[in-house]
């Protein structure tokens, strides 16, 4: 568990405070408003006065979080009361601002108003902006925990508690309750708010427990492994658990001396749910395979999905980042083979197939690149981007800005998602703009922000380097070329093929559909391309592309022509390939078709 250390976040806020080693500025002298960073005495327009109550204070470090608080503190409006407004944060979302702190305490206050640098909001960026009218108005506190880590330096993240890494409902966090105002930013008026509710856990926290990866409970079919990372820990220089959800099949504890294949479902943080989308009471929208599952007519193997939130993001990407940490060894070389020992597996590569769709399509495809001993094969669908020529839909190789093109007369902006008819969502300065002011130097918990964790260098703050200037969105092309080096897909299979290309013949597998709504199919194309051309090596690799088919679409039905496959039908060709590829000799009771 983690410790309050009131004396050591003392001295670290004074080194803070001078050395600017967390991105936060603008510390005050200790006690009431100037406790907080970037305190403004000005009197002018509407601002927001938001108090941290002792007793959630009392709260936070109950759950092991790190007080007095560095974090995150947010406003949100809303016109509509339905949900709480820090329910209703999106890209076509409401308005909300935020503000970093240091040091915070019970009874210590923090102010948000217009003109104020360290105040960001979005959609509407100052304060003052906001049209007057009826609103619902919430306050909410992001916790950070200061790690040392083993590189030098010291940052503060949020450590995810349980929930992944939704900064607006994870356990720990803070917020006050929805209050229904007249707001008027041209007039002179305090708003004032008390933070006064701790998230609770996802899942009861027993003694001498921690909130990371959650604690869900046993069931008859699905077991939950939680195990600290040796890896990890020594990375971030505290304690740091990995955890998986494990489905097993009809029959698994009646004859224990068959071993099994094991289908690693790859994507997002899992919380307490079973791979695949299996429904412990054959209810809800997974009925059908769920049923399947236990008919006995299923081919018998075992489910596994990894809960691996991580202080960037709900899901560490399974490989070895600067930033996210050696996330790669700690699933290779922990995770898997403690499931191994525990659970009747056949620990050999060919028994281990990885699959996933979007982050889980990218992670299935890079662990099978990166890994390819380890692994017997991938199926990746709508996978993020595997080229980077094709970063959505920037090249960041060339291209000199991400938010826009642009020609002597014209700017225009980039589209960041579509509806399959073409219809744009939103361009990627809005969802840059909106990770921003949800947490400056990559600490969104957003898509963007753990792109960026992921794939780039340590930057001197001890921060990711950005791979654009996320005000500007003009790119950095030396970033780009690290990018290039370490984790563009296609570049690393193009400088690697004579001794990756034998290794991979028939295991990659991807999907995607032609108007993906990331425009994800793009870095496909050009990843087909070069499977389909390169010299030397000649290797099956299947791709497949929907028709007007949106983000996110995992393939055609093999057996029901033009209609989409379904989740049973993945796992028969997963069964399938297990069989096709078995060695001479190997035990197949598990097979049960």
């Amino acid at each position: 568990m983690i410790m309050r250390r009131p004396i050591r976040l003392n001295f670290f806020r004074y080194v803070l405070c001078t050395a600017s080693l967390v991105g936060i500025t603008g510390c005050g002298s200790p006690g009431g408003d100037a406790s907080v960073a970037g305190y403004s005495n000005s009197r002018e327009g509407m601002r927001f006065e938001i108090r941290l109550d002792h007793a959630a204070l009392e709260g936070v470090a109950a759950l092991g979080l790190e007080t007095p608080i560095t974090g995150r503190v947010f406003v949100v409006v809303s016109r509509d009361g339905e949900r709480e407004p820090r329910q209703q944060i999106g890209v076509s979302g409401v308005p909300f601002w935020g503000r970093d702190v240091i040091g915070l305490t019970g009874g210590d206050t923090v102010t948000l108003a217009s003109g104020d640098a360290e105040v960001r909001g979005f959609p509407i960026k100052e304060i003052a902006d906001l049209p007057a009218g009826e609103y619902y108005v919430q306050a909410h506190l992001s916790v950070y925990t200061t790690f040392e880590r083993a590189d030098g330096h010291t940052v503060a993240m949020h450590l995810n508690s349980g929930a992944g890494q939704s900064l607006w409902r994870a356990p720990g966090n803070v917020h006050s309750a929805s209050r229904r105002m007249t707001l008027n930013p041209t007039r002179s008026m305090t708003v004032e708010l008390r933070l006064d509710t701790v998230i609770p856990p996802t899942e009861p926290l027993g003694d001498g427990g921690v909130l990371q990866q959650g604690n869900p409970q046993d069931t008859e079919r699905v077991k939950f492994i939680k195990i600290r990372s040796e890896t990890l820990s020594e990375f971030w220089g505290q304690p740091m658990y990995i955890g998986a959800n494990v489905l097993l099949p009809e029959g698994y504890d009646e004859d224990v001396s068959v071993s099994y294949p094991v289908l690693y479902q790859q994507g997002h943080f899992p919380g307490p749910r079973a791979p695949l989308g299996f429904t412990e009471g054959r209810e809800g929208r997974s009925a059908g395979f769920s049923e399947y599952w236990t008919s006995g007519e299923a081919p018998r193997m075992i489910a596994v999905s990894f809960r691996d939130a991580n202080p960037y993001y709900d899901t560490s990407y399974s490989v070895n980042s600067a930033n996210v940490g050696p996330y790669g060894d700690a699933i290779i070389e922990e995770l898997i083979p403690y499931l191994e020992e525990h659970f009747r597996i056949i620990p050999e590569a060919w028994a281990r197939f990885v699959s996933g769709g979007s982050t889980g399509g990218w992670e299935a495809l890079a662990m099978q690149v990166f890994y390819p001993d380890e692994f017997g094969g991938a199926w990746g669908s709508c996978p993020d981007p595997v080229d980077f020529n094709y970063y959505q839909i920037v090249n960041v190789y060339e291209d000199d800005n991400a938010y826009t093109t642009s020609n002597d007369w014209h700017t225009i902006e980039r589209p960041n998602a579509r509806r399959y008819d073409g219809n744009i969502r939103s361009t990627v300065r809005q969802e840059n703009y909106l990770e921003l002011a949800s947490g400056p130097n990559s600490r969104s918990g957003g898509q963007w922000a753990i792109w960026e964790a992921v794939f780039s260098p340590v930057g001197e703050d001890g921060y990711p380097r950005p791979i654009w200037d996320p005000v500007t969105g003009v790119i950095d092309h030396e970033t780009a070329e690290y990018w290039r080096a370490n984790y563009d897909i296609h570049a690393h299979l193009r400088a690697n093929w004579e001794t990756l290309g034998p290794k991979l013949d028939g295991k990659l597998h991807i999907a995607v559909g032609d108007m993906d709504s990331y425009y994800l199919d793009n870095a496909v194309y050009l990843l087909e391309e070069f499977l389909t051309s390169a010299t030397g090596p000649r290797v099956e690799a299947s791709v497949q592309y929907g028709r007007r088919k949106p983000h996110c679409w995992s393939g055609y039905s093999p057996t029901r022509p033009g209609e989409d496959m379904t989740t049973v039908e993945m796992v028969q060709i997963v069964a399938d390939h297990f069989r096709e590829h078995a060695p001479m000799g190997a035990d197949l009771r598990w097979w049960s078709r």
